[in-house]
């Protein structure tokens, strides 16, 4: 098994810096208002059109648009209210060594009278906006969400620090046939060693069992991800990882219509909601292989037609500059042409193990993987 460097940690101490940074806000705000200044926060614009690509890291964060939120309406004043409650709750959970939620937050907010939050929404989006200021993963705030990670399977070897100790464990030698779970946090996780040539991230649950049933991965020296569904930031942070340390190949097999290729955008490009972190979560380096529009026609695989709702979201990729590149204008194209879409387990119309004995290999073959 080939020994990889050590990944670059964030920078950021729970205890310390996290705390540090958060605190800082607050105090900007006295200062504002010891000048005689209504407090007030600027922050990125969070759309499409404010994204820009980054040369040195090669994904996409937010440009130079700017909006301010000032304490002079009262929507905005209720938002720096409703920070100002979560700084203080972030700093005393940090002190206590303790974690929770994005939900619980959400709950907790209930006791803060006007400052409580009236939807989840409302209170995830201001943990991004904490994150932006701060330039501080909401990991360190030590908030999670309620989901874990996704799953891996392969001959991979990781090691990761618990609160019981640290573990070391092969992805394929220690664990079941689900795989190694992905938690919610993984900064304590270190990729120590591999005899992977590749790895693929596969959208559905169904496509990966099946893989691993047919021995994909043994076959090829595959590290499989279950991504189950749109990835989890965790499950998409573990990809950078990967990719940094291992440096092999990594490629997303989706199933085929808009939604699914924005899975794809996600990890190798970076989500709009979360271009402040991009080098941390996206790994440009990634590559798709399919369900790709062509693959329905040339495959002639079961397909439905696509709903008014899938060509608007075609439409709006065809001005998303993550999919600025002549492959994705003409398959997208040729999407709307078809006028349909497909997904993996069409596959199956030609047989159970058409997938990882034909397609996979013919397609990695000629994208130069194996």
């Amino acid at each position: 098994m080939t020994s990889d460097t050590k990944p670059k940690k964030n920078g950021g101490k729970p205890g310390t810096n996290a705390i540090q940074k958060l605190l800082a806000i607050s105090e900007r705000w006295y200062s504002q208002m010891e000048q005689g200044e209504i407090p007030s926060i600027s922050l990125p614009s969070r759309t499409k059109n404010n994204l820009a690509f980054d040369n040195e890291t090669e994904v996409w964060k937010y440009g130079e648009r700017e909006h301010t939120r000032a304490a002079a309406q009262e929507k905005s004043a209720l938002h720096i209210l409703r920070m100002a409650y979560v700084i203080w709750f972030i700093k005393q959970q940090v002190a206590e060594n303790r974690s929770s939620t994005l939900r619980e937050l959400y709950y907790i907010s209930e006791g803060w009278k006007r400052a409580k939050f009236t939807a989840q929404n409302d209170s995830n989006m201001l943990i991004e906006d904490l994150e932006i200021l701060t330039d501080t993963q909401r990991e360190f705030f030590h908030l999670r969400p309620e989901e874990d990670g996704a799953s891996i399977f392969g001959p991979l070897k990781l090691r990761e620090e618990t609160r019981r100790g640290t573990r070391e464990i092969h992805c394929q030698d220690d664990v079941g046939e689900a795989g190694y779970q992905i938690p919610s946090n993984v900064e304590q996780i270190e990729c120590i060693g591999h005899d992977a040539d590749f790895l693929i991230a596969i959208e559905t649950g169904g496509m990966y069992a099946r893989l691993i049933e047919n021995n994909f991965d043994a076959d090829y020296n595959a590290i499989l991800v279950h991504l189950k569904g749109q990835p989890a930031r965790s499950t998409r942070r573990i990809l950078n990882k990967i990719q940094n340390t291992c440096n092999i190949p990594i490629c997303i097999f989706t199933d085929g219509d808009p939604w699914s290729y924005r899975i794809y955008a996600s990890v190798a490009y970076g989500a709009i909601k979360s271009a402040h972190i991009s080098e941390l979560l996206a790994t440009p380096q990634a590559r798709f292989i399919g369900v790709q529009p062509s693959d329905i026609r040339d495959y002639n695989l079961p397909s439905d037609i696509l709903t008014e709702r899938d060509i608007g979201a075609l439409k709006s990729e065809l001005t998303d500059p993550r999919f600025h590149n002549q492959y994705w204008h003409d398959q997208i194209n040729l999407q709307l042409k078809l006028n349909l879409k497909s997904e993996q387990q069409a596959f199956a119309a030609r047989g159970l193990d058409f997938v990882s004995r034909e397609y996979l290999p013919a397609r990695l073959s000629d994208m130069g993987i194996i």
